[in-house]
């Protein structure tokens, strides 16, 4: 209840309005005189609560992976790479590969564009070449990383 009347700046009218109850119910439960809502303002509660929160929780956790944290991309694909003559034919592969928050924002921007499966594939392909096969660069800058026939795929942060 304090965190709704925090998002609607302190009012409990127009809180009370969005719950569905009047400013006394509001009042009753900010103060503590009232600790269980019934069944349909506990629902409303819920409802309103998680369409304000889940944004917020999932803009920190964007934020972070992009500037500190990275992601952590695990998958099941067609994995293989080719480099001044040699190779290593794709395979089936699962992987759980830690990528840096430079990675992480080209990822999420991706995502945030809506972008479409093969898109978001090429920039984790790209993505999973410099972690997990070129390693930094070193004499690995020109290699080619095969990334197809994905079974699934799931980037946490």
């Amino acid at each position: 209840m304090k965190f709704l009347r925090k998002r609607e700046k302190g009012s409990t009218k127009s809180l009370a309005e969005r719950l569905g109850v009047s400013r006394k119910t509001v009042q009753r439960y900010l103060s503590g005189a009232s600790t269980k809502p019934n069944k349909r303002l506990q629902q409303a509660l819920v409802q309103e609560t998680e369409s304000e929160w889940q944004p917020q929780v999932r803009a920190q956790a964007r934020q972070r992976a992009t500037t500190s944290g990275g992601l952590v991309i695990k998958f099941r694909a067609s994995l293989g790479f080719t480099a001044n003559g040699s190779s290593d034919d794709a395979r089936i592969r699962d992987l759980s590969i830690a990528v840096s928050p430079s990675h992480a924002a080209l990822i999420l921007a991706a995502q945030e564009e809506d972008a479409t499966d093969t898109d978001l594939h090429k920039a984790v392909a790209e993505t999973i070449a410099d972690a997990y096969f070129r390693q930094g660069g070193g004499g690995r800058a020109s290699l080619e990383v095969e990334f197809r026939d994905v079974q699934w795929l799931e980037i946490e942060f």
